[in-house]
């Protein structure tokens, strides 16, 4: 058995901050991706991290509480509240540790860090490199943990937690190079897994981010919190949906339809196209649902009239993207776009520390739910929650693992990782022996459009009703699957096949929440309950795992300095 101090799982820039934490704690640390560090989805971020810096000409009175109170706004005032107050107090504080560290920002001419407008934000806050900053941020954390030579275990697939008794001893997981199954004992281990934007069809996500890391979790017992709220960003390129960034409209792009009108001033007069991401994306789909899109279902994001220059120094990425995706040099010509499934606000249930009520189990990033997004996060905010908060949770079980925490989990450890590693086993040898006749390509492609379809932009309780029940047939068909592949070295298809029934379980608590939540707030949009309901739903739901499925229970949002009121833009 191997075992680390601190094990974290997950390379990206919520893992990797953790990793440094922990480790500038004094602790030993390994970090375990299934991914070459680099080639996680944190990488593909492209318009920028918020921070309350003042920099730009028009934010000079710029402040943390605005910055909360734009997050709290934004998020149709589900977040909690003392949780967003950390987040945004701490934002300053991480960009400049980012920028000593090396981080290549974009500059204004006096030379400081420069920032641009972002949508629901009262001012321009967001701090970028061009529109590579997840690239820029990325390859900055990974410098850092190769100076501290802390280990790193690529291409591993964390297949199960070991949970006794309420503590958590460490994982079992999958060696994708050669097929063996290891189990990993640690004082305390902590999930910074990302998304799982593939559940659905149209995603702008990595073909990686399944939300295995929530799966994993969620079967060994920790429940996962608000899962219902369900990002669709308003620009991802039409037929393939890549990521168009809202930098772009934070650089003055336009949306028009196909005759040619700038239809936010309909949705958000004030805001126009920085309006927040749910009602930016929904004014898209209804203008394209009312026959004012072009045909095949897209409208425009027109740059044309920010000349070349500026394209070119602030936005090359997306250039780059238009013209080998679609033929469409964005200097001359608008960019045919979509909306697209892009981000979860829900997660694995933690506190303001990263802990879950597993002891020893900690959770950051985007498979965790602080909750500083509630029902629609402001962009910008999520490269900002992995920092802020991995950087928290590393401490955080640092403290763990010198106190009682590690000493006690270290006593029952051989034992319980034994038990686990063959209860595992068991698992993923009946995966690779399956010879059954449902073919596990088609229950991932019937999954993402089911979800898609039917707890997408736009929701109500008929559909989502036969979302639900064609979730349950689902999994009703994964035990009866076969495997065209039985080799173990690099068998891609058993690693995804392993991680299907965990998609399966997220998506049916996904779809769970939504139809218990009979009101609109933020992403969540019902049309048989079009309005906020505060009464009955100013709360987050947690789900738990049972062997009928999603149990429900509700927990008070926490309101420290902002009653909730109107959202408007």
């Amino acid at each position: 058995m191997i075992y680390h101090e601190v094990l974290v799982v997950g390379g990206g820039l919520a893992g990797l901050r953790a990793a440094i934490e922990a480790h500038d704690a004094g602790c030993e640390v390994a970090v375990l991706s299934r991914v070459h560090p680099v080639r996680s989805h944190s990488v593909a971020a492209q318009g920028g991290i918020n921070a309350a810096l003042g920099n730009h000409e028009k934010a000079q009175d710029d402040s943390p509480e605005r910055h909360a109170f734009d997050t709290i706004k934004g998020s149709d005032y589900l977040a909690d509240q003392d949780a967003v107050e950390i987040l945004t107090s701490e934002a300053p504080v991480c960009i400049y540790e980012m920028e000593h560290w090396g981080c290549p920002f974009s500059r204004t001419a006096d030379g400081r860090i420069a920032q641009r407008p972002f949508g629901g934000a009262g001012y321009p806050r967001t701090c970028y490199a061009a529109d590579k900053t997840g690239h820029a941020l990325l390859h900055t954390m990974y410098e850092q943990t190769l100076k501290r030579r802390i280990r790193v275990y690529e291409e591993w697939q964390v297949v199960s937690l070991a949970v006794e008794d309420g503590r958590c001893y460490g994982v079992v997981a999958l060696d994708l190079r050669t097929g063996a199954l290891e189990a990993v004992g640690a004082g305390a281990v902590i999930f910074a897994t990302g998304g799982g934007g593939r559940i659905y069809g149209n995603s702008t996500n990595n073909i990686i981010n399944t939300g295995s890391g929530m799966a994993v979790a969620y079967m060994a017992g920790v429940p996962l919190k608000d899962m219902e709220f369900i990002q669709f960003h308003p620009t991802s390129l039409f037929g393939n949906n890549v990521l168009m960034t809202e930098g772009a409209r934070g650089e003055g792009g336009y949306l028009r339809n196909a005759l040619g009108e700038r239809f936010m001033e309909k949705y958000a007069p004030q805001a126009m196209e920085l309006a927040p991401r749910d009602i930016t994306a929904r004014a898209i789909q209804t203008e394209i649902n009312e026959g004012r899109g072009f045909p095949g279902g897209y409208v425009h994001l027109d740059l044309t009239h920010l000349g070349a220059e500026r394209i070119m120094e602030r936005l090359p990425a997306i250039r780059d993207i238009a013209i080998n995706f679609t033929g469409v040099d964005p200097i001359y010509e608008p960019i045919p776009i979509q909306p697209g499934q892009h981000y979860f606000m829900g997660g694995i249930d933690t506190d303001s520390t990263g802990a879950t009520e597993v002891a020893g189990f900690y959770a950051a990033g985007e498979c965790a739910c602080v909750s500083v997004h509630g029902a629609n996060r402001l962009g910008g905010n999520s490269l900002l929650e992995t920092i802020v908060f991995g950087r928290i949770a590393g401490r955080h079980a640092a403290g763990y693992v010198k106190g009682e925490g590690g000493e006690a989990a270290r006593s029952g450890l051989a034992k319980v990782m034994a038990r686990v590693l063959g209860e595992t086993e068991k698992k993923v040898l009946r995966v690779l022996e399956a010879d059954g006749p449902e073919d596990p390509a088609d229950l991932r492609d019937e999954l993402r459009e089911t979800m898609f379809r039917t707890v997408g932009l736009f929701r109500d309780e008929k559909t989502m009703t036969a979302g639900l029940e064609k979730v349950h047939e689902l999994r009703e068909r994964y035990p009866r699957m076969g495997l065209r592949h039985r080799g173990r070295r690099y068998n891609l298809d058993w690693a995804r096949n392993l991680e299907l029934e965990g998609m399966i379980l997220v998506a049916e608590a996904i779809a769970a929440g939504a139809l218990a939540r009979r009101e609109s707030r933020g992403s969540h949009f019902r049309t048989d309950a079009r309005e906020r309901d505060d009464e009955s739903f100013l709360k987050h739901t947690i789900a738990r795992l049972t062997g009928d499925g999603p149990r429900l229970e509700y927990r008070p949002v926490t309101i420290t300095r902002w009653e909730p009121k109107a959202r408007t833009y």
